[in-house]
């Protein structure tokens, strides 16, 4: 397991995979599944829908059920 970095003026640990890459990844790639976003940013499957999924609640992306996936896109 990697080690994380602090910020050095609050101590707290920052984020591996910070909101804004996800949004980033979407501008790119454009409307994508859970796994081509995970794959395009490097982290697990898991780990990107619980983090779209919360930007979901944001209201900054929007999902929609295509088959049995989903298919994000930012929410403009």
């Amino acid at each position: 397991m990697g080690e994380r970095d602090r910020d050095e003026e609050s101590g707290k640990f920052t984020e591996e995979y910070p909101p804004q890459e996800f949004l980033e990844a979407l501008s790119e790639i454009g409307p994508s599944g859970t796994t081509d976003i995970s794959d395009h940013i490097g982290c697990d499957r898991r780990t990107a829908y619980l983090k779209l999924k919360s930007l979901e609640e944001e209201g900054k992306v929007r999902s929609k059920k295509v088959g049995n996936s989903l298919l994000w896109e930012l929410d403009e």
